[in-house]
């Protein structure tokens, strides 16, 4: 993947946040008794909060504001990662883990494709990699056909869209910092999923149980795995990077499928491995080519 040698500690720092992210699926699983709105507004209050905590300690200005006080593109950062949070958490609360982290996976090459609107070309690679995801994306889908999940799989397609406009908005200033977007979209996810649930005459308040599950899931699995990825991503290149990224899909079914008792159907892996095959081949192959690295690392926000 690369010339140099790659420096083991921040690798396995990659690997351990793709790993840390993927517990929240089992969170959010578990949260049985709170629906995709309400776990989402406890889930971004744990995120505010903590983020909060941690930029008056460095002595930083209030990141919450920052994200909506930070221009157009900022505010579209945080459109995008709103859509890609409600959308993977509706996902996963209404089909399988396996099928949400496979689907969703396709943000790489999603974000290669849309990035054409910001000026780039797509090379062939990029067409061949985005035909053999799409290939794999039918066989995922098409293993669900009977068992009414759909609308739950679409909305992990649309998580990968909202994280790909995401990862849009990086390309445009590589350089700026875009962490505030995490606590932005967090404040964007309370009031809308609060209207919401009011609307539908819910309580803002499930079961204590869920409740805790998803503050653990904001507060410690997303800040944790998130300081992890950025901590590595200023030292792994950017096609390792790609890589190792791909660790929460794959350890999402694994976790559902030891803590949850969800086996995997054998199409779904089939789909998951090719859509998996086609996001690491294009990064190797921009590698091997010397060709331009396409894909940008997205470290200050997980999809989950």
């Amino acid at each position: 993947m690369d010339k140099h040698r790659l420096p083991v500690v921040a690798s396995l720092m990659a690997v351990g946040a793709g790993v840390v992210w993927s517990f929240g699926a089992i969170c959010s699983r578990k949260a049985a008794g709170a629906d995709a709105f309400q776990y989402m507004i406890w889930r971004s209050i744990g995120i505010i909060v903590v983020v909060e905590v941690m930029a008056a300690l460095q002595g930083k200005p209030w990141p919450t504001i920052r994200a909506w006080t930070g221009g157009r593109t900022m505010a579209i950062a945080n459109l995008g990662l709103f859509v890609a949070s409600i959308c993977f958490v509706y996902a996963v609360k209404t089909t399988s883990p396996a099928n949400a982290s496979f689907l969703s996976s396709l943000t790489p090459l999603v974000a290669v494709a849309l990035s054409k609107f910001v000026g780039e070309r797509l090379s062939k690679s990029t067409i061949v990699a985005l035909a053999v995801g799409l290939v794999g994306l039918v066989i995922t889908v098409f293993s669900d056909l009977e068992a009414g999940n759909m609308w739950g799989n679409a909305m992990a397609m649309m998580a990968s869209v909202g994280f790909a406009v995401y990862t849009v908005c990086l390309r445009t200033d590589t350089d700026r910092d875009w962490s505030p977007v995490l606590p932005g979209y967090g404040l964007m996810m309370i009031l809308v999923c609060g209207a919401i649930t009011m609307a539908h005459g819910k309580t803002l308040l499930p079961p204590r149980g869920d409740v805790l599950l998803a503050l653990l899931h904001g507060a410690v699995i997303i800040v944790v795995g998130t300081v992890m990825f950025n901590v590595a991503s200023k030292q792994v290149p950017a096609v390792p990077m790609t890589v190792f990224a791909q660790t929460e899909m794959v350890f999402v079914p694994i976790w559902g499928f030891i803590m949850l008792g969800l086996r995997p159907k054998p199409l779904t892996l089939l789909g998951g491995a090719i859509i998996f095959g086609a996001v690491v081949g294009k990064a190797l192959y921009d590698a091997a080519t010397g060709r331009h690295i396409e894909f940008v690392a997205a470290p200050d926000v997980p999809l989950l």
